[in-house]
């Protein structure tokens, strides 16, 4: 069956007829003036067809042929795959079955039978970009959807058994509004239950890659309580069935809590810990109650330089707590006024003067000294300043009550400061001794981690003794976290700043604006002093180590990449006498999980630091290695960078009724519980068989028919100026 179709209005109609009847009347005008000449009569004859087909050209018209198909119509059967299906929350006759479960037992039933001698079925698995094995654990709905409609051209509906969790790929209504148009409905069987199952799970564990021997790690975590209640656990951080520490938590009903765990490591090497909590007996999911990871302990040994002026008590129990510290090498300066430098065992003549000397500190600590004669230059600060920001040290400022801070306001190291101070106010005396309170964000920062639990390590902290001096801050500069304020002392900002990390460039800065530290160890000798250092020190240097042997080394940001997430690559390369290489052509070579290798080229950073960046986006998951080296050097670097895959699918959530019902309802399909499949099969059995297809022959847009016009009209011209009348 075949016909034309119009699609222009009346008064499109009413224009074409109007130029159609001029231009009849026009060729008559012509041909009654040139006494009917034969070539006037041709001429204006083949103008009024052009007239005619441009006319009708207007109206839009379209060649109409339907296409009868005798092949049976088609219903594809959409199966989810993902991580979520494995949610156990259907109720059987003797057991709770998971939906994977459910749809396996189904799937084995058959359930497809009515559709037999009807139509065709096709069986599609569903997961993330389509594929069960992609490299993101989600639910892709959209591309099983769009591609059915590139494959399939007499599709009857579209079945999907699924919990509806999109989480991954486009957004499943645009696919949905394109089967609208070809009348193919979706019906959709709503896998797991429209209720939050009551469960406790263990989210995510945000181990660090590496740790050092003799130093805490802290371990993130995040646990998610969906019970009504109040539920109390202990997590176990587990080494080979030996526990290596363990940590009690209240969680409210229906909270999320983000913690930390610490461990103190026991041996060196690769150590493959589980952090785990028994089950509550009110939660219906166990299998989410455990994570497992990896953490490389190593033993280094951190460069700490100590600066400062006088000896004063907080600059020589500093100086002590690093020296008794086996995991750090420290060197001082101590520039005494009008004395000159002072000496003896671990101290320095004079400050480093070059990027070779100075690059092999991890962290510089800044005591009462600042710019001027007898002390620091600009040249110093300037090298201060790119080791921090191009080579990833740590700097610590530790003002004193001669007030040298203040020096520093317009020099080089200007823009390091996480704090504005007060100009022409080296510092604030009080009478009553006041204290540093920890805030929120310093509560659980590693920094200031005293104890595992948030609560009793606020309670530590007031309990330290105080200070009566501390720097006169104004507030806090964008960009800095504050981890402590003063207890008394207030301004126009809030509770004055005392204890503050900043990052800059590749590196970290911490102030510290009481000089009093030295006084948390009354009564308690080093068990707080100690520790606090200790941790600042492996907290700023961590990132430096992440890679490195003799003359290179390697960081990376993020520390536990994900999948098409960037990771950014930052090595450092000395040549063979220990300067920073120069002129160089530094180059690396990353080698997949699954065996293919790719050329990485590194682009030098301005300062001549010898620090050369690139960057690369993993598309697998699993263990990359990376090799780095340099032109004419022997030098080689090789690490292993573990790339996460991202897991969007949780356990327990409930199916997202929401999103199938809108399929449904655009594609005008309906949404079922899994009880009723069976019906919801008879349902679509008894649709009507998709209509003739229609081919559609375009003819106002066709070229040829364009061509064709175009030509006629060239005629038409050619031959009037051939008769003579132009």
């Amino acid at each position: 069956m075949s016909g034309w179709s119009f699609a222009a209005s009346w008064p499109v109609i009413l224009l074409g007829v109007v130029v159609f009847l001029g231009s009849l009347t026009l060729s008559a005008i012509h041909i009654t003036r040139s006494r009917r000449a034969p070539r006037v009569i041709a001429l204006e004859g083949l103008r009024t067809i052009v007239v005619a087909a441009l006319v009708f050209t207007l109206l839009r018209p379209e060649h109409v042929r339907q296409v009868h198909r005798t092949n049976l119509p088609e219903v594809a059967i959409l199966y989810d795959r993902s991580g979520s299906m494995e949610t156990k929350d259907l109720l059987s006759s003797n057991a709770v079955l998971s939906r994977a479960e459910w749809l396996t037992n189904k799937a084995r039933q058959e359930f497809w039978k009515p559709f037999e001698g009807k139509a065709k079925v096709l069986h599609l698995d569903m997961a993330a970009g389509g594929k069960t094995n992609a490299v993101v654990d989600g639910t892709d709905l959209a591309t099983p959807l769009d591609q059915l409609l590139q494959r399939q051209d007499r599709l009857k509906a579209v079945l999907m058994l699924t919990d509806g969790s999109w989480n991954y790929g486009p957004n499943p209504i645009g696919p949905a509004t394109r089967l609208r148009e070809q009348e193919v409905p979706i019906f959709s069987v709503a896998v797991g239950r429209e209720q939050q199952l009551p469960d406790i799970a263990l989210e995510n564990v945000l181990a660090p890659s590496y740790g050092l021997f003799g130093e805490q790690i802290s371990i993130p975590f995040r646990v998610r309580n969906t019970l009504p209640t109040e539920a109390k656990i202990t997590l176990e951080l587990m080494a080979t069935n030996r526990e290596e520490a363990r940590r009690e938590l209240t969680l409210p009903p229906n909270s999320e809590i983000s913690d930390a765990i610490l461990w103190s490591p026991r041996a060196v090497g690769d150590v493959d810990l589980t952090l785990r909590f028994a089950p509550v007996r009110e939660e219906k999911l166990v299998d989410n109650n455990a994570k497992n990871f990896r953490i490389n302990v190593r033993v280094e040994k951190l460069n700490v330089l100590v600066i400062d002026s006088l000896p004063r008590w907080e600059y020589r129990f500093l100086r002590n707590a690093l020296a008794r510290d086996p995991g750090v090498e420290v060197n001082s300066i101590l520039f005494h006024p009008n004395m000159g430098v002072g000496g003896g065992k671990g101290y320095l003549p004079a400050f480093p003067s070059s990027k070779d000397l100075i690059s092999k500190y991890d962290v510089i600590f800044l005591g009462d000294v600042g710019l001027g004669e007898g002390e620091l230059a600009t040249k110093d600060l300037e090298l201060i300043r790119g080791l921090v920001e191009q080579q990833g040290s740590g700097l610590v400022f530790l003002p004193g009550r001669r007030g040298r801070q203040l020096t520093l306001a317009d020099s080089p190291l200007k823009d390091l400061m996480p704090v504005n101070l007060e100009t022409n106010k080296p510092g604030v005396h009080v009478q009553n001794e006041g204290s540093l309170l920890l805030t929120a964000t310093g509560k659980g920062h590693l920094l200031t981690r005293f104890d595992a639990s948030e609560n009793r390590n606020d309670e530590l902290w007031k309990l330290l003794p105080g200070f009566f001096w501390s720097a006169a801050v104004e507030r806090n500069r964008p960009g800095s976290e504050v981890l402590a304020v003063h207890s008394g002392l207030r301004t126009a900002s809030g509770r004055m700043p005392l204890l503050v990390s900043r990052p800059f460039g590749s590196g970290k800065v911490v102030f510290m604006g009481s000089d009093s530290a030295w006084r948390w160890r009354r009564g308690v000798e080093d068990r707080y002093h100690y520790r606090f250092w200790s941790q600042v020190v492996r907290w700023m240097a961590h990132q430096r180590h992440l890679a490195a042997r003799q003359g290179v080394r390697l960081t990376y940001s993020p520390e536990t990449p994900k999948v098409n997430d960037p990771v950014f690559l930052q090595a450092t390369v000395l040549d063979a006498s220990g300067f920073p290489l120069e002129d160089k052509l530094v180059l690396g070579q990353i080698t997949t999980p699954s065996g293919r290798s790719e050329a990485l080229e590194f682009n030098a950073m301005e300062g001549g630091w010898g620090v050369f960046k690139t960057d690369y986006t993993p598309r697998e998951f699993g263990a990359y290695k990376i090799a780095v080296g340099a032109e004419g050097n022997p030098r080689r670097l090789e690490a292993t960078v573990e790339v996460t895959r991202p897991a969007l699918e949780k356990l327990g959530q409930p199916v997202n009724m929401g999103l199938l019902k809108e399929l449904a309802d655009i594609t005008k399909g309906a949404v079922a519980a899994p009880e009723k499949l069976e019906e919801l099969v008879r349902q679509i059995s008894l649709l009507p068989e998709p209509k003739p297809m229609e081919r559609r022959l375009r003819l106002w847009s066709h070229p040829v028919w364009g061509g064709c016009l175009l030509l006629a009209l060239a005629i038409y011209w050619t031959g009037r100026k051939l008769a003579g009348m132009v």
